[in-house]
């Protein structure tokens, strides 16, 4: 194992090469000083070139880092990834089609790193049928240069299925904490473990130059065994950055890191806004025992308000990064968590999700459609990409969908408990038809599952004939502040509910009341031989 400046790592990476690059989000995990190093050739030489990067995650703090430093014209001929919201630069390549770019499902890609690491013909999943994904459509492709076909249809027992073709990776950029004399890496510090370890092995396996950066380097033999995350035969060279941030926006939080809980209190009280209101209806699906995912944006917000309510015992929260349990993290932090009980590699959960494993899923959107399809992948000329969200939406047993009722420059007053529009927004999201379909409604009804819509002035439900609105907030008029926003008519439910006023107060909304009155969740299917009498 050789120990290597940035600069020297590189120059390690040619013409051509595929990156494989570790990582999730907001800078956890990401091998920044490595990706800051590639710019800097770049900018000197203009070289390396024509690079694919391969990033499950999106990776970035919405400016420069992360990918962002890939952002240059001959740099990069493609990237396929899970989403380029945390890199906007790349997006905008996307965009003006100078990149070839996809935006496949996260947990398809977490997933593929272990089948490329055996070997395998690419993975088999039903994630991503009757999506933007699905080859019948799109393919995942966002821009007009990604002809590639990435993705094939494929049958098994007269059943539909999805391969995500394996890629061949020249080079891995990985990150952890320490690395001993040997290469052995441990990531005791980081906010998550991501697929480091398949990364690993699938480039081994290609014959590639897996190189990791770390904060350390400990002397041969003193890490734990059990704390080896990439064993040392797998790793060609060390970067050390005795600087390296856990996240762009964290220095070091012990809490992210699983050294400590947070104690009552910690977590900041969230302000009653739009998005708290928001937040706050969607937290009344929770019943006790439910195993949830919060999904990006507003339903991050609900670990916050489970929290000053005194519930997050009688659930449990995940994130699809791998955190198990405690408040998952928001803002330019989400996908880490604190007081969380389990951390575990990212395809292991995607495993869990696809599975089936979760009871409930919180998930933000940016349009619907009157077929009940919902959008966060593309809209308004933005290239945003999916993350989770296919795997999550497809597998759940019931979806939640949280946003705000419209779009660009939407001002309300919450007051009294009620709520007052001030200035409606310019772009309605309940639309005739999504631009891509991230969600198939039609399909989720299909499978069984249950469908909301939750925004701060109207609450729906999906039925096979549409959408059917049962809920309207206090202060609202139904003609002009819901009806009139939409462009196609929902049904409205016969005994149309007002929204909680307690929703659009300051005091607590009684979270754990109503959750005490709802049965605990049934998901383990043989439940009755644990009963004791």
């Amino acid at each position: 194992m050789r120990v290597l400046t940035a600069a020297q790592a590189a120059e390690l990476v040619q013409d051509d090469d595929t990156l494989l690059i570790g990582g999730s989000g907001g800078g956890h995990a990401v091998p920044e000083s490595i990706l800051a190093a590639l710019e800097d050739r770049f900018l000197a030489s203009e070289s390396p070139q024509r690079l694919t990067a391969l990033h499950p995650v999106g990776l970035g703090d919405e400016d420069r880092l992360g990918v962002g430093h890939l952002a240059h014209e001959g740099l990069l001929k493609r990237v396929v990834c899970g989403a380029f919201t945390d890199a906007p630069k790349v997006a905008a390549m996307a965009a003006a089609d100078t990149i070839e770019a996809y935006t496949l499902p996260q947990g398809a890609l977490s997933q593929l790193m272990r089948e490329m690491a055996a070997g395998r013909p690419g993975l088999v999943t039903k994630v991503g049928l009757h999506t933007f994904v699905d080859p019948r459509s799109l393919g995942g492709r966002q821009s007009a240069s990604a002809t590639e076909d990435l993705i094939e249809l494929v049958e098994f027992d007269g059943q539909e299925w999805l391969r995500y073709k394996p890629f061949r990776p020249d080079v891995a950029l990985l990150r952890g904490t320490t690395a001993d004399e040997d290469g052995n890496l441990s990531m005791e510090q980081e906010a998550v473990f991501g697929e480091m370890l398949s990364m690993a092995q699938a480039t081994k396996r290609a014959g590639g130059i897996v190189i990791a950066q770390v904060r350390r380097i400990a002397r041969r033999g003193t890490l734990p065994p059990k704390s080896v995350k990439v064993p040392g035969i797998l790793i060609d060279a060390i970067v050390v950055d005795p600087d390296q941030r856990q996240t762009y926006d964290t220095a070091y939080s012990p809490a992210y890191a699983g050294e400590i809980r947070v104690p009552a209190g910690g977590l900041p009280i969230p302000p009653i806004d739009i998005r708290t209101v928001i937040a706050r209806r969607a937290a009344l699906e929770l019943y006790p025992g439910a195993v949830c995912n919060l999904g990006a944006g507003i339903s991050t917000r609900i670990a916050a308000v489970a929290w000053h309510e005194g519930v997050t015992d009688a659930v449990t929260f995940t994130n699809e990064q791998g955190l198990i349990g405690g408040a998952p993290a928001s803002g330019n932090d989400a996908g880490a968590a604190t007081n969380y009980s389990c951390m575990v590699d990212q395809p292991y959960q995607f495993d869990f999700y696809d599975g089936g494993g979760l009871d409930l899923a919180f998930l933000s959107f940016a349009e619907a459609d009157r077929a009940g399809n919902a959008n966060v992948s593309r809209f308004n000329n933005r290239i945003i990409g999916v993350g989770g969200f296919v795997n999550i939406s497809q597998n759940a047993r019931k979806i939640v969908f949280s946003g705000t009722f419209t779009a660009g420059g939407l001002k309300v007053e919450v007051a009294d408990g009620a709520l007052r529009i001030l200035s409606e927004g310019r772009h309605p999201k309940f639309v005739e038809a999504v631009q891509q379909i991230s969600f198939n409604g039609k399909y989720a009804l299909e499978n069984g599952q249950e469908v909301m819509f939750v925004t701060e002035r109207a609450v729906f439900r999906l039925t096979p004939g549409g959408f059917t609105l049962v809920e309207i907030a206090p202060g609202i008029d139904l003609e002009q502040d819901v009806l009139a926003q939409m462009t196609f008519p929902p049904t409205i439910a016969p005994e149309l509910a007002v929204m909680d006023r307690r929703l659009f107060g300051a005091g607590e909304i009684a979270l754990a009341e109503t959750m005490a009155s709802k049965p605990r969740s049934s998901r383990v299917r043989r439940s009755h031989l644990l009963e004791v009498s």
